[in-house]
């Protein structure tokens, strides 16, 4: 998934108010007295929780990791569980 700049505003600050076409810059817009947020701080943001998106295992990763630990009678975590539950 990837991270919008609407997330990284919110993510900055939860209480942000704004309008944004897409991911138009030019038409970022701060609403209801909402102090700005830089755009350097949004890319900023953006990154890093575009980073910690890119560190989580995928579902057939978690998938493949619950076969195997099922297998060698290892236990799961929760995260592998989930990918199992019917």
């Amino acid at each position: 998934m990837d991270i919008d700049i609407g997330q990284a505003i919110k993510a900055i600050n939860e209480n942000a108010e704004y309008r944004i076409e897409g991911s138009d810059w030019d038409t970022l817009e701060w609403l209801n007295s909402t102090a700005p947020i830089s755009q350097a701080d949004i890319e900023t943001k953006q990154a890093e929780l575009q980073a910690i998106e890119d560190a989580k295992p995928s579902l057939e990763d978690l998938k493949a990791s619950a076969k195997a630990k099922l297998i060698a009678g290892k236990a799961l975590t929760e995260e592998e569980a989930n990918t199992i539950v019917l």
